[in-house]
């Protein structure tokens, strides 16, 4: 979701600068802004009691996050950090609900937005009762090229690491340089030289 930026300054938004690992917010934190990445890169995570991540998502420039909290008045579920240096523009929360009162075009695409996370999620609940790594990940990249997320537009290249990709569908980064392995061979995606390719959808078939 991207809110034009000259729109958001013309409410009284401002840039925010961010160096690499800087927390935006943490999670159980109360909200107070809308957030708007403008360049860099931000990862939204759950961290466990033994320091691991569960990634939701990297975010990228034109995306919004941590967005719920805008809407339901329940503190952040999970915890924002920047992943290297980056610049975000942010608009306080009350001034944010009253742009979205008077352009209902970009209420209307923040439901859309919304709605699609969710079954992101629910899809990403339903492919942890599957045994089969190759279908978790399947999922995942599935949906990041639907969402035009994480992927080089020209290239087809998968813009993630294989531990980012294991924080996100839960396995051993070691589970997941396998079952790539194993898509590459056949002919899912294409690994050359350590980096990621899948130009078309993957095929998951049902267990």
């Amino acid at each position: 979701m991207m809110i034009d930026i000259d729109l958001l300054l013309s409410w009284g938004a401002a840039y925010k600068k961010l160096n690499a690992n800087e927390i935006i917010f943490d999670e159980g934190q109360s909200c107070f802004f809308y957030h708007q990445l403008v360049s860099g890169k931000v990862r939204w995570i759950n961290i466990d009691d033994e320091g691991r991540e569960c990634i939701h998502s990297i975010v990228e420039p034109g995306e919004s996050f941590g967005e719920m909290p805008l809407f339901d008045e329940e503190p952040y579920a999970a915890t924002a950090i920047a992943d290297e240096d980056s610049m975000l523009i942010r608009l306080h929360k009350p001034v944010f609900l009253e742009l979205l009162k008077e352009n209902s075009d970009i209420s209307f695409a923040f439901t859309k937005l919304l709605s699609r996370r969710l079954r992101f999620k629910l899809a990403i609940i339903k492919s942890f009762a599957s045994h089969c790594p190759e279908k978790r990940i399947a999922m995942i990249i599935n949906y990041l090229k639907t969402e035009h997320k994480n992927f080089c537009g020209k290239c087809n290249q998968l813009n993630l690491t294989r531990q980012q990709i294991a924080d996100m569908t839960g396995l051993r980064v070691e589970t997941v340089i396998r079952a790539m392995r194993n898509m590459h061979d056949k002919g899912e995606l294409v690994i050359s030289k350590g980096k990621v390719y899948c130009k078309n959808m993957i095929e998951v078939i049902p267990a």
